[in-house]
């Protein structure tokens, strides 16, 4: 497969995360040919150019647009805010470019839709930003329940907390805004319902509680501004197989920095999972003498691939740039037509869909089913 040049839009946070993925998959990796960093956009052109000579990118734009009628560019970056993923997304497919969006795909449905029916259309391979399936150790505990090694899963509860909105004197921003979704829900909510996808297939029904833990906010002309979206909520789940769940979400929680926090209840043990503590997970087997039993941590190590890619030395950790390179390497694969793990437009509208339904439940008050 010949070289793929790379367009990248929004050069934020998870731009340069991108950007860094898109540098080391072929130092990381070997198996494929180094992309090519072609065209990078940005929202004037002094930042732009600034940032095309730090990231690598041969050239630069003010207009998103441009960037997507290069006919060097074959696969685009999408890491803009939340709303602007639609546009940029369904013309970069339309344009015969392959994408890769950041999460969630929009903040509506109808949207999102859209997305996916442009991608369908354009027979183009188009993914989402869920880099925290590609945790080695994560891989290994989907291998674990498919060998059966906690038995028949029945419950599953997972917390994602974060506290970049838990002082209530923090200036207002677009995260508060309507425009950007639900709140906690499809902010951030979305990476553990990627990661139930992913060991269990996707929600069935829901239930849900949503909550403002401050009701309005300080703006920068000096006044007060109402938080028109949620950033806790609580959701009670079921999943195929009888399995029942419990999610938590929420952006203003005192301490807490990027957890997730993933326990698995089966018939002959657990599994215990914290995103924080990325690098190991602690398993309970209900075997043996139960004078020795007892949760075992295990660290990752080159056993669990391709962790050995990057260290060659067990405990020593990887990071969350070291998943958004794996993910990279996976959708180079998918372009190059072969087998890989990722969230498809396809699989992200099927998340996205439980998300809206647990919004529905929400002002129904009411059990709903996800079709």
């Amino acid at each position: 497969m010949k070289s793929l040049g790379v367009g990248l839009i929004g050069t934020g946070y998870m731009g340069k995360c991108h950007a860094l993925a898109w540098n080391a998959v072929k130092t990381v990796f070997g198996d494929v040919e180094r992309p090519r960093m072609v065209h990078l956009a940005e929202a004037n052109a002094d930042l732009a150019a600034a940032r095309a000579a730090e990231f690598g990118f041969a050239k630069a734009t003010a207009d998103w647009r441009a960037l997507i009628a290069d006919p060097d560019v074959d696969v685009v970056s999408v890491t803009t805010p939340n709303q602007f993923h639609p546009e940029m997304a369904i013309a970069a497919l339309e344009a015969g470019k392959h994408v890769w969006c950041e999460k969630p795909m929009a903040p509506s449905y109808v949207d999102a839709a859209r997305m996916e029916k442009a991608a369908r259309s354009a027979g183009k391979v188009a993914v989402l930003g869920y880099n925290y399936i590609q945790n080695p150790l994560m891989r290994h505990i989907k291998t674990l329940i498919g060998e059966g090694a906690i038995g028949s899963v029945n419950h599953i509860r997972v917390e994602m907390d974060e506290d970049f909105m838990a002082d209530p004197d923090a200036f207002f921003y677009w995260k508060s805004e309507l425009a950007a979704g639900y709140g906690a829900l499809d902010d951030f909510a979305v990476h553990p319902l990627s990661l139930l996808w992913y060991l269990f297939g996707h929600v069935e029904a829901v239930v849900t509680d949503m909550v403002k833990p401050y009701a309005d906010r300080p703006s920068k002309d000096g006044g007060r501004r109402p938080v028109e979206n949620h950033d806790a909520a609580s959701v009670m789940m079921r999943l195929g197989g009888g399995i029942s769940g419990v999610l938590m979400a929420n952006r203003a929680a005192w301490g807490r920095k990027g957890r997730i926090a993933l326990q698995i209840f089966g018939s002959k043990g657990a599994i215990a999972f914290d995103q924080e503590r990325m690098n190991e997970f602690e398993l309970y087997q209900a075997d043996g003498r139960g004078t020795e039993q007892g949760f075992r941590k295990i660290l990752a190590a080159p056993a669990h691939h391709p962790y050995d890619r990057f260290i060659p030395a067990p405990g020593h950790s990887l990071g969350f740039n070291d998943l958004k390179i794996i993910e990279c390497h996976e959708l180079i694969r998918a372009i190059s037509g072969e087998p890989s793990s990722l969230v498809t437009f396809e699989d992200g509208l099927r998340i996205e869909r439980s998300v809206h339904a647990m919004a529905q439940s929400f002002h129904e008050r009411r059990w709903v089913e996800i079709g």
